[in-house]
């Protein structure tokens, strides 16, 4: 029997964000669930290193690379849509879970428990799952900042209250990474090799 979860993986490159808003540079979830992973996997590194904490830094880093795969089917849906009522915002929930059920029926009978936790959350992934959506605020910071160096003026509301959602977050790990990394996102290719 022929399984399909990997063929529909390679489409998150077809799935284009930030559909209500004016873009120089289109972002894809493939694209941006790439970059999830890699900040997860810091932000757990960090909390590890630096804050005591006992966190799985790959497995963040697994999650981070799937947690948005369901939008193959539900598309990238605008956080202002999204979130613009409770019944709303139940209703796509609904829709999700149902993406992410028929995401797991693509794959052998064998590997569906390990791939199951990718989509629905265990207790015991609480943490790590805070972390990816750290990265995943972290990663909507960057495009912000790529956004207005290239001129674009669109995204200046999205930065300033995406630094606020990182904060309110209260997570120190998400902090440094913030403070050690983000600034280099404001320099050229040249400058950021001097």
């Amino acid at each position: 029997m022929n399984h399909h979860f990997f063929a529909m993986h390679s489409r998150m490159k077809y799935i284009n964000r930030w559909a209500l808003m004016r873009n120089t540079l289109s972002e894809n979830i493939s694209e941006h669930s790439n970059d999830v992973a890699a900040i997860a996997h810091a932000i757990a590194v960090i909390k590890n290193i630096r804050f005591g904490g006992n966190v799985n830094a790959e497995r963040a880093a697994v999650l981070g690379l799937y947690h948005d795969m369901p939008e193959i089917i539900t598309g990238d849906m605008p956080t202002p849509v999204k979130y613009h009522s409770k019944t709303l915002h139940s209703e796509f929930l609904q829709l999700e879970t149902m993406a992410c059920e028929r995401l797991l029926n693509m794959l052998p009978e064998d590997l569906k428990e390990t791939y199951k936790s990718f989509f629905f959350k265990k207790e015991e992934d609480e943490e790590l799952w805070k972390i990816v959506k750290a990265a995943d605020k972290i990663s909507a910071l960057i495009k912000c900042i790529e956004e207005k160096n290239a001129g674009n003026s669109e995204f200046s509301s999205a930065l300033d209250s995406t630094k606020k959602a990182i904060k309110k977050m209260n997570m120190p790990e998400a902090e440094a990474f913030v403070e050690d990394f983000i600034e280099s996102y404001y320099l050229s290719l040249d400058e950021q090799q001097s």
